[in-house]
C-alpha cells in the first residue's frame, strides 16, 4: 500500500482527491493546506508520495519541494498550471513528476505508482515545457523496440509494467532506456519523453 499526503489549499479539492484515491493500493494518511504545513506533515508521517499543489497562500508548493529535497518521499506535483515558471522550477527543485488536475483517475493512479518507484512522470501537456532545458546533439535513430519502450514510459508506466506489456525482462527495459538516453543526448526519463515529443517520435504510438 502506498501512503499518501495531499497538499492543496482548497478543502473541496482535497476531498475530491481522497475520493479518486479510494483504492486498496493507496492510503491517504495526511493533508496540508500550505507549504509549511506540508513540510511538517511529511516530516511527521513520512509518506511514500506527496501530491503537491504549487500555488497556495503563504508558503507555496515550490518552497516545500525544495525543503523536502532530502526527504525519501516522492513528490508528484498536481496543479492547474503548466507554464514555464511553474513546471521548470518544480522539476529542478526535485519533484518526481508533474501532472495537471484534469488527469483522469486511472492515469493518476498509474502516476502515483510510478512516482513511488522513483520513476519520472510527466503529463504530455507539460512535457514540452522541459524542451528549452534539453540539448539533443545525437541524431542516431531509435529502434522500433526502443520506441515501444519510450511510448509506454511516456504513458507513465514503470519499468516493470513496460516489461510485462512487451513480454521482456525488466533488465532489458533498463538497457533499452540507456540506449534511448544515449541516442537522444539526455540523462533521464523525463528529458527523453520531452525530446521524443519535440521530434514527433511518439506520433501514432499514444493511447
Amino acid at each position: 500500500m502506498i501512503r499518501l499526503v495531499i497538499v492543496d489549499d482548497h478543502p473541496v479539492v482535497r476531498d475530491g482527491l481522497r475520493g479518486m484515491l479510494a483504492s486498496p493500493s493507496f492510503e491517504v494518511i495526511g493533508e496540508a493546506a500550505s507549504g509549511d504545513e506540508a513540510v511538517a506533515v511529511v516530516e511527521a508521517l513520512s509518506p511514500d508520495v506527496v501530491l503537491m499543489d504549487l500555488r497556495m497562500p503563504g508558503s507555496d508548493g515550490l518552497s516545500a519541494i525544495e525543503r523536502l529535497r532530502d526527504h525519501p518521499c516522492r513528490i508528484l506535483v498536481l496543479t492547474t498550471y503548466d507554464t514555464d515558471r511553474d513546471v521548470l522550477p518544480a522539476i529542478k527543485a526535485g519533484a518526481t513528476g508533474y501532472l495537471l488536475k484534469d488527469t483522469p483517475r486511472d492515469e493518476l493512479h498509474r502516476a502515483i505508482v510510478a512516482a513511488s518507484a522513483g520513476e519520472a512522470v510527466l503529463s504530455p501537456a507539460v512535457a514540452t515545457r522541459l524542451l528549452g532545458q534539453v540539448r539533443t546533439p545525437a541524431e542516431e535513430p531509435l529502434s522500433a523496440r526502443e520506441l515501444d519502450v519510450l511510448a509506454l514510459v511516456a504513458r507513465g508506466l514503470t519499468n516493470r509494467a513496460v516489461a510485462a506489456a512487451l513480454f521482456i525482462s525488466e533488465a532489458t527495459v533498463k538497457t533499452h532506456l540507456l540506449h534511448v538516453y544515449a541516442k537522444l543526448g539526455v540523462s533521464d526519463r523525463a528529458a527523453a519523453v520531452a525530446v521524443a515529443y519535440e521530434r514527433g517520435l511518439l506520433r501514432g504510438r499514444g493511447r
